[in-house]
């Protein structure tokens, strides 16, 4: 089966089309779309068909009713767009929940000898720290330790409440990247905050999300993925989600016991080792001057997922997150 599109003269062959769903900004209209390859141009959905929704997370809300329409659009003429003319979004926002699941690789386990936990560690961020891929982040003057931690990230698809672990992959809907930005100083400074995390994970914009969503049937097995994180080019986290201590099913499974997932919800899933709090000596995103240009390509390589955060607009400091499948 082929997509034909007459503005840019372009077929698409789509068996090979990933499921990449994002979120953007076109001529002042939000939208959801689907890549045509990583890093590519954007079928627009909510253009092409006025069935579809201008944000991801009411899609996944009525994804069954909307499944016929999407196959009909991927198999007629929709609208494709030039990633240039489109500003990208976080893939998920106004979500019921970011949850966020600590020490759960055990590489970052070994690394500030701890014990591996036998249980989920939960906490949470909440939908107002949620930012774009590209967008800028002003550094926090409530903190000077502001550390990285690149995880791969659980979009919820059904709700649900104590859910089986049996059946946990039905209520998920796809995978994204995150970065869990965390001010160390707050965390875990003995006495601060009576000794709990919520400042140190939940500051304004500590979670940059994205650019796409992709769905389970097209990442593959998600808990064999490189995961890795570069502050200012430097690699600082390279891993790989075979060593998660709690996968999807058991994540999912543990947390539906306590709450109601939400489609849309979303859940970080760890980090693994490499965070500058654990370095020796530490190692923190600092503000200093613009002494290079931010570079516009990553690697040769075809990456599932990737974000870029910039501190600042006046400074370099700057992070990538992907994972590789």
């Amino acid at each position: 089966m082929y997509m034909y599109n007459y503005d840019n003269e372009t077929r698409y062959d789509l068996p090979k089309l990933r499921m990449r769903f994002v979120q953007f900004i076109r001529n002042g209209t939000r939208c959801i779309g689907v890549e045509l390859k990583q890093g590519g141009d954007i079928v627009n959905l909510t253009a092409s068909d006025t069935a579809f929704p201008g944000d991801l997370r009411s899609y996944i809300e009525k994804e069954n009713a909307l499944k016929s329409n999407l196959n009909r659009l991927m198999g007629s003429n929709p609208q494709v767009v030039k990633r240039q003319e489109v500003t990208l979004l976080a893939p998920v926002t106004s979500c019921d929940k970011v949850l966020c699941v600590g020490m759960n690789y055990k590489d970052h386990c070994e690394e500030q000898n701890a014990p591996v936990p036998v249980e989920p560690v939960i906490f949470n961020k909440f939908p107002s720290c949620i930012i774009g891929p590209n967008e800028t982040m002003d550094y926090p003057a409530e903190t000077q330790c502001l550390d990285w931690e690149v995880e791969l990230t659980i979009v919820i698809g059904k709700e649900g409440r104590n859910i089986k672990v049996s059946d946990a992959m039905d209520h998920v809907f796809g995978y994204t990247v995150a970065n869990d930005l965390s001010a160390r100083d707050w965390q875990l400074t003995a006495g601060k905050n009576g000794g709990q995390w919520l400042l140190g994970k939940a500051m304004f914009q500590f979670c940059p999300l994205g650019p796409a969503v992709v769905t389970p049937d097209e990442l593959g097995d998600p808990h064999n993925l490189g995961l890795r994180c570069r502050v200012n080019g430097v690699t600082k986290q390279d891993s790989n989600t075979n060593q998660l201590v709690h996968k999807t099913r058991e994540i999912i499974a543990f947390i539906s016991r306590f709450m109601c997932l939400k489609p849309g919800d979303l859940i970080l899933t760890g980090t693994p080792p490499g965070v500058g709090c654990f370095r020796k000596p530490p190692e923190y995103m600092k503000i200093k001057k613009l002494v290079c240009a931010i570079p516009t390509t990553f690697c040769k390589r075809c990456f599932s997922i990737l974000y870029r955060l910039i501190i600042s607009k006046y400074y370099s400091s700057y992070c990538d997150g992907f994972v590789v499948i």
